[in-house]
């Protein structure tokens, strides 16, 4: 599995990318809101450091954006209006579907319904430009040094764990009750490989 291909590149590389970016993200992003709050912020959903926002959008960015590279300008362009209309639709569908919005851009300059703002958008291009000329590649060449056999254990361990981490975060959002049986399930199978 981990050496099949999808968009001409394994999904050892594609996975590996995506639990980085997701914690690089969710660092970034926490540092930065701490920074505006004044205070420590974990900005991601739940307890751990993850935010799969961002691994989605550098991982899938990268594959979209990757056909524009011959332009910087274009890709500039390109990266800013996918990634704000990506920005979008998981806003929409966080309120939709989990009753909030984990961000607020209400305050920010020429914002639309505060999940989308210019700020981010520009942002958004100059991110995409950075991970296509320069992170990306840097990314998969310190991959290709590590021990693909450990480095697959540890992504797994980490999947595994945010997994379990955003079950309990869902099941406080929807139900309280449900959630209890999954963390009491959850517990026995723990409890099996001790």
């Amino acid at each position: 599995m981990w050496s099949r291909e999808l968009f001409g590149t394994d999904v050892y590389h594609l996975i590996t990318a995506f639990v980085i970016y997701s914690m690089l993200g969710w660092l970034v992003e926490s540092i930065y809101m701490s920074f505006c709050n004044r205070k420590i912020t974990n900005r991601g959903f739940a307890k751990g450091p993850f935010c799969p926002i961002y691994g989605f959008g550098a991982v899938l960015g990268n594959l979209l954006l990757t056909p524009f590279k011959f332009n910087p300008v274009v890709l500039y362009f390109v990266a800013a209006v996918m990634a704000t209309t990506f920005e979008y639709i998981v806003g929409v569908c966080m309120i939709k579907f989990l009753g909030e919005l984990w961000w607020d851009y209400n305050e920010k300059f020429l914002n639309y319904k505060g999940i989308i703002c210019l700020e981010s958008t520009i942002a958004w291009g100059f991110y995409g430009i950075g991970i296509c000329y320069f992170l990306n590649d840097y990314l998969y060449g310190l991959i290709d040094t590590w021990d693909s056999a450990i480095v697959t254990k540890v992504v797994m361990g980490i999947l595994f764990l945010v997994i379990i981490d955003y079950i309990f975060q869902l099941a406080k959002v929807f139900d309280k009750d449900l959630g209890e049986m999954i963390k009491k399930r959850v517990s026995a199978i723990m409890a099996r490989w001790n």
